[in-house]
């Protein structure tokens, strides 16, 4: 086990300070425990469900004929180093990306069109090895279930500097302030921000919490926020979207409490 204050760990800097699972051996954990990962894009209840975490021998590199071996609790700014160091492609978009590459694969993270499945070969799941064409993957979502090990990517050469540089400045218009990323997923042929910006939530607050005035769709903590004062903003903001625009928004950050 392992205590883990959320306050701290989280990247919305919000949670209570519990005692977590470490997890150091493949297979199957309990389906009433929730992987944790790096705690990047969660809104942790104080009353959470058990919690678990992968330990440190699951942050790894390495290649071999099959392609390139990412443990599940390596951060994505590893991954993307090692990328730039030996000229592989297909990583560029990790840039300023927070987490570790089981929770990004696992929503498939990305900017635009790109996705971190663009590349992928397998994922080692639950103690099985699954190719990714049977995995059902879409915008900012996978169909894996259980808790991620392993992912193997192929190995191209030719790291876009172009691409990387894209992705940076695109991340540089994001808010500093510790927030868990985008709030909501963008519907289609339209975007979240714009339409919480058009509902006048850009820079509505509640105590700590707000919608950032330099981007709508992100919430952020000003110090000392609450989980209370998070679901209330989020409970306004998508009753207020679907009664102007008819929009049912679907949230990008998971909310962590029991009966998830």
């Amino acid at each position: 086990m392992r205590e883990i204050d959320f306050s701290k760990f989280s990247s919305i800097k919000i949670g209570p300070k519990v005692e977590v699972l470490e997890i150091d051996e493949i297979g199957e954990i309990p389906k009433d425990i929730f992987l944790i990962g790096g705690a990047n894009n969660l809104l942790i209840s104080p009353n959470p469900p058990k919690l678990a975490v992968l330990s440190k021998k699951f942050d790894y590199i390495f290649e071999d004929k099959d392609g390139i071996h990412i443990g599940a609790a390596t951060s994505g700014g590893k991954v993307l180093s090692y990328a730039k160091k030996y000229n592989l492609k297909g990583f560029e978009l990790l840039q300023k990306l927070p987490g570790t590459m089981g929770g990004i694969v696992k929503m498939n993270a990305g900017l635009k069109e790109f996705c971190i499945s663009d590349n992928l070969i397998n994922v080692l799941a639950n103690g099985t090895k699954t190719a990714k064409n049977d995995i059902d993957f879409g915008y900012r979502k996978s169909g894996i279930q259980g808790v991620i090990f392993e992912a193997v990517f192929a190995k191209i050469e030719g790291f876009d500097y172009a691409l990387f540089e894209m992705f940076k400045n695109m991340r540089n218009n994001q808010p500093n302030l510790p927030s868990a990323g985008s709030c909501f997923k963008n519907p289609p042929n339209d975007f979240a921000g714009r339409l919480l910006d058009k509902a006048g939530f850009k820079g509505r607050r509640i105590g700590n919490m707000a919608f950032s005035d330099m981007h709508a769709n992100f919430l952020v903590n000003h110090g000392n926020g609450t989980y209370e004062e998070a679901i209330t903003l989020i409970n306004e903001a998508e009753e207020t979207i679907f009664e102007k625009f008819g929009i049912k928004l679907e949230l990008e950050i998971e909310i962590i409490r029991k009966n998830f």
